[in-house]
């Protein structure tokens, strides 16, 4: 059965080339001058096998459709073009009718409630070639997880199509911000990858700032303001008990993020005047300088493998981007366009690296590969920051101000294209996103 394996390698080539695609093949991404078509999908509301599943039901195929809609990848042919819909989730399926509406996925299913257990099943079929994409599945929980459930359905069927992982069961730790510009309270929130089940993790009687998750998600770094100087805490999600990581007295912390195996943590740490990056081993204690410059370096990042590291410096006079070993050494300048460039990010499929730009006062939220090539600006606006990647690399979340004495703070999302730009609801302001892996 024929699908769209290279799906977002065929987005790359876009900038430089038409892939041409028949309407009628089935499941082909089509391209017309680098734009993706959506590709036209049916989900008929759930049935629902049990008396009282009906409320359910609805909500899970609405997650879904909105999952799958918030792609760019896929749209949704709406139920009042239906022309039939399955009697039931084991019912033969009409593709005749399906086709007859151009719908080129079909997704089924099921869902019933019994006291707070909830079950709820799917199929995918690709109409053109009249067959099912795999096997059906079936997740089972308490009602709750309802949402979990919903959005494993979607990685599912994104993933049987695309080639790809999903991102929609995952969760984003990021500072909630309320109050006025210059006065605002900063406390960490978790939620949904879509804005939804926002639990704060701190209050806000200590500023908090620039959270990341642990390559497991079990944990989370962030750096707290509570003792007056800039201190690195590293928070267990499941307890929402915090350690503070050992530094000199006096010693400024900030910036951290975890090594992909979780043992480590790299940093920047301020001391007499200077602000280098520093590596410590949470076993240990044992703490490893990795830059020694007058300059200011910040904001590392760890490449997929470990072996390499991105971080943002003013060596050169302007603040740029540098790659170098993630034992320290000379490090390699890749950013050489205008403007200055910062809170660089290494994708987590190794590719591309994802900064912030700062140009002609403009900000921009960009993708470059790791050596630099082929820069590509997202974004733009009064003030967009912070990058993080989604799970399977292929979306970014970042952080929106907007001008004025009175300017807010919001969460978008935008796909690697620069397509899709979409702005993620949270209750009140939001900045410093940070995207953690799938839930298991």
């Amino acid at each position: 059965m024929t699908n769209f394996l290279t799906l977002f390698a065929a987005i790359m080539l876009a900038f430089v080339s038409i892939t041409p695609a028949s309407a009628q093949e089935p499941l082909r991404l089509t391209l017309r001058d680098g734009v993706i078509e959506a590709l036209p999908f049916a989900l008929p509301t759930f049935q629902s096998e049990v008396a009282g599943s009906e409320g359910m039901a609805a909500d899970i195929s609405r997650v879904i459709t909105e999952d799958l809609n918030g792609t760019g990848l896929f749209r949704q042919i709406p139920a009042s073009a239906f022309i039939s819909t399955p009697a039931s989730f084991g019912s033969a399926i009409a593709f005749p009718d399906w086709r007859a509406i151009n719908a080129q996925a079909l997704v089924t299913g099921a869902v019933a409630v019994n006291g707070n257990q909830v079950t709820v099943k799917f199929r995918l079929y690709d109409v053109f070639s009249g067959g099912e994409m795999g096997e059906g599945l079936q997740f089972a929980g308490t009602t709750d997880g309802w949402r979990r459930m919903a959005h494993k359905v979607s990685d599912a069927v994104y993933s049987r199509i695309t080639g790809e992982a999903g991102y929609f069961d995952s969760r984003v730790v990021y500072v909630a911000e309320t109050g006025p510009k210059d006065d605002r309270a900063k406390r960490l929130a978790i939620m949904d990858y879509d804005g939804a089940n926002v639990q704060y993790l701190t209050d806000s009687s200590a500023i908090v700032l620039a959270p990341r998750f642990s390559p497991s998600g079990d944990r989370i770094l962030y750096t707290s303001y509570e003792s007056g100087f800039p201190r690195i805490n590293i928070l267990d999600v499941a307890t929402v008990v915090r350690q503070q990581m050992t530094t000199a007295a006096g010693e400024m912390a900030f910036s951290p993020r975890f090594s992909r195996d979780g043992r480590q943590v790299i940093y920047s740490l301020a001391n007499g005047g200077n602000t280098d990056i520093y590596r410590t081993d949470l076993a240990t204690g044992q703490n490893t300088r990795l830059t020694n410059t007058p300059a200011i370096e910040t904001s590392p990042s760890f490449s997929p493998d470990g072996s390499q590291i991105v971080f943002e410096s003013d060596r050169s006079g302007t603040q740029q981007l540098y790659v170098m070993s993630a034992n320290g050494g000379e490090p390699q300048r890749i950013s050489f366009e205008n403007g200055r460039y910062g809170t660089p990010v290494w994708s987590p499929r190794g590719d591309l690296i994802a900064f912030t730009k700062q140009e002609s006062g403009r900000f921009h939220i960009g993708v470059m590969r790791t050596d630099g090539t082929e820069e590509r600006l997202l974004t733009s606006s009064f003030l967009d920051e912070g990058p993080t990647w989604a799970p399977n690399g292929r979306v970014i979340m970042f952080a929106r101000e907007t001008q004025g004495s009175d300017g807010t703070t919001g969460l978008y999302s935008v796909d690697i294209t620069g397509r899709n730009l979409r702005r993620v609801t949270t209750p009140q302001g939001g900045s410093d996103p940070s995207w953690g892996v799938l839930q298991r």
